[in-house]
């Protein structure tokens, strides 16, 4: 069988092949459509998907919407030439239809970082509510079997500080006459969409509630802490906080998150929402010492130039993943320690 070359670590994807044993047989001889198969999360189920056809045998294939296969191309070789993938030229608001029977949707376009220049505020809106409304017409259109709608934990608004973990029925929100919560306000359009489509034409949409990552293909440049401190040990900086370092995260291998998706597409129950991350809550501070003691040798500095103000509680951005684990049996499988210290060995052997 032919091999191609892997730019995910093989201890990675063979991670999520021993724990999606069970998903596989049910996407045996389907198509899949994937929007944002060029982002974060698109690399990493390309790389899965391929790697499982290879190594199981399987008759498996995606079509992959893009705006310009040939620029991501270029940039991952390794993903072109791939007789399983097929490349379409298109916007998610404005796609042709492929002809061609499509039996799972997984809608990833989406991002949660500003390009540069910044593309405008209501196109960034119209992406995620346009697109959205288009990928959810598409499955109309070819009778999909599974639509796995990629929403946030930002839908919930800020955090209440009484509450250690956010549960998928709290109905907080994000403020909507501010601009800033744009992306958090267009996911809550988003399922909202999938609602409506769901009573109306009985798509059957499955949501998951993405929280924060880790891992390879992270972006080291953008506002994700733990890919700046990431960032700052391998360009040997110390790790400078300009806040006093007390609000509280979490992190999910990607390598998890791919089993999570999966497993939410498959065997997920239809509108009703899935927090997607890890429940293991550590702060900024902690976060930034443990990943500047995580490369033997390179340890950095970690410098906070704020101090915690006394009676005010942290703010908090960490999910209640009781649902994923107690209806789907899903776990943080790899430890942040792992995660950090996997993360770091890819970029090391993968240099920008």
């Amino acid at each position: 069988m032919q091999t191609y070359p892997q730019r995910l670590p093989s201890a990675d994807l063979d991670h999520i092949l021993a724990h999606t044993a069970q998903l596989w047989p049910l996407l045996d001889s389907k198509r899949l459509f994937i929007t944002g198969g060029t982002g974060f999360f698109g690399i990493w189920l390309l790389e899965s998907l391929l790697h499982a056809r290879q190594i199981l045998g399987l008759d498996l294939q995606a079509t992959v919407l893009s705006r310009a296969p040939e620029i991501f191309l270029q940039r991952y070789p390794h993903l072109a030439d791939q007789a399983a993938l097929n490349w379409l030229r298109g916007n998610v608001q404005s796609f042709e239809f492929p002809q061609q029977k499509h039996h799972h949707i997984i809608h990833a376009a989406t991002e949660t970082y500003v390009r540069t220049p910044p593309t405008p505020l209501l196109e960034q809106f119209d992406t995620l509510v346009q697109g959205t409304r288009r990928v959810l017409d598409f499955a109309r259109h070819s009778a999909a079997e599974n639509v796995l709608i990629t929403s946030s934990g930002a839908i919930y608004g800020p955090q209440p500080p009484d509450l250690t973990h956010l549960p998928e029925h709290y109905c907080g929100g994000p403020d909507c006459t501010q601009s800033a919560l744009l992306y958090a306000e267009g996911k809550r359009c988003t399922e909202l969409l999938a609602a409506l489509y769901a009573e109306q034409h009985h798509i059957p949409s499955k949501i998951a509630r993405c929280f924060a990552f880790a891992g390879p293909h992270l972006p080291l440049d953008k506002h994700f802490a733990i890919g700046n401190f990431i960032n700052d040990v391998l360009h040997d900086r110390d790790i400078h906080i300009q806040g006093d370092g007390t609000p509280l995260r979490s992190y999910l291998h990607a390598a998890d998150l791919v089993i999570w998706l999966l497993t939410i597409l498959l065997k997920g129950q239809p509108m009703r929402p899935y927090n997607v991350g890890s429940d293991q809550a550590l702060s900024i501070a902690e976060l930034a010492h443990q990943v500047a003691h995580s490369l033997p040798g390179r340890e950095r500095q970690v410098h906070v130039a704020g101090s915690p103000q006394p009676g005010q509680p942290p703010s908090r951005y960490v999910p209640d993943v009781s649902r994923a684990r107690d209806e789907l049996g899903l776990r943080v499988n790899i430890p942040l320690a792992d995660a950090i210290r996997r993360t770091f060995a890819w970029h090391l052997q993968h240099p920008n």
